[in-house]
């Protein structure tokens, strides 16, 4: 298993400067270069399908070669997996109390 870092997300509820909306998951998402560190700031909108944990707390994400393995060790699986795009998969678990995010891309 292989893991790299790639941003903590942190939920927020008034939006940020430069922040685009994903209008099909119903959110807003700041850049993660935009800011040291690699934050990617997210506002939550009604009737997006990121379940209610993720509107109040933060998760980081890695990118995985393989996300099986992870998902299988996961306490519980919150999102996903679901595909973004052509080959890319994420997927928001829980393990030791902390949300993380996967992230797959064949």
């Amino acid at each position: 298993m292989s893991a790299t870092y790639m941003h903590i997300g942190i939920p927020v509820t008034n939006k940020k400067p430069g922040m685009t909306y994903n209008e099909a998951m119903k959110f807003w998402a700041s850049n993660v270069d935009d800011y040291d560190y690699k934050i990617e700031y997210l506002k939550f909108e009604e009737g997006t399908p990121f379940p209610e944990i993720m509107h109040k707390n933060p998760h980081v994400a890695y990118k995985v070669d393989d996300m099986k393995p992870y998902l299988d060790a996961a306490d519980r699986i919150i999102f996903g997996p679901q595909e973004i795009g052509p080959g890319v998969r994420i997927a928001f678990v829980i393990q030791d109390d902390a949300i993380i995010e996967l992230y797959e891309e064949k």
